[in-house]
């Protein structure tokens, strides 16, 4: 079995399932794809949010109110979790899937070790800032990892990325 781990920004369209299955075309050995999406917590939303304005407005939402937002969030995360996967899977490939609100590259690491993976594959939006200044998803995940990686930009054909 060769396990690849698969940081996602946001949901996957079939362009990028394409693209990821052939990358492995080929492979003498199975695939199993491990997708990870991590998804922000409401309060950190709320604490970004309250620090751009300055910290000087009042909070106009109610703390329970935080808990509904929390599991919007949440079940908005699983949907496209789930709809990624199964465009991997209706593509014949073998694929687990899972949420996190952790920090995404420690959640990645933790991912790449639990099931052995041999290689890591991040797609994000273009980040032209954070890649430049190494501070992105791939840059910081590569620098802890012991495995091959590649960063790939979601919903560009392989052509459009050189």
């Amino acid at each position: 079995m060769f396990d690849v781990s698969l940081l996602i920004e946001r949901r996957l369209n079939p362009l990028d399932a394409d693209q990821i299955v052939a990358l492995h075309e080929g492979l003498d050995d199975t695939v199993r794809y491990h997708l990870l999406l991590p998804v922000e917590s409401s309060t950190a939303i709320m604490s970004s949010s309250m620090s751009a304005l300055g910290g000087q407005v009042v909070p106009l939402v109610e703390p329970s109110a935080l808990d509904g937002i929390q599991d919007e969030i949440i079940n908005i995360g699983q949907d496209d979790v789930a709809a990624s996967a199964q465009l991997l899977v209706d593509r014949g490939q073998d694929v687990t899937a899972t949420l996190t609100e952790d920090d995404p590259v420690d959640a990645l690491l933790a991912l790449v070790k639990a099931t052995s993976s041999s290689e890591v594959i991040v797609l994000t939006e273009p980040h032209l800032v954070k890649e430049f200044l190494h501070v992105d998803w791939t840059s910081r995940a590569q620098r802890k990892l012991n495995v091959p990686s590649v960063h790939l930009l979601e919903h560009v054909p392989f052509d459009a990325q050189r």
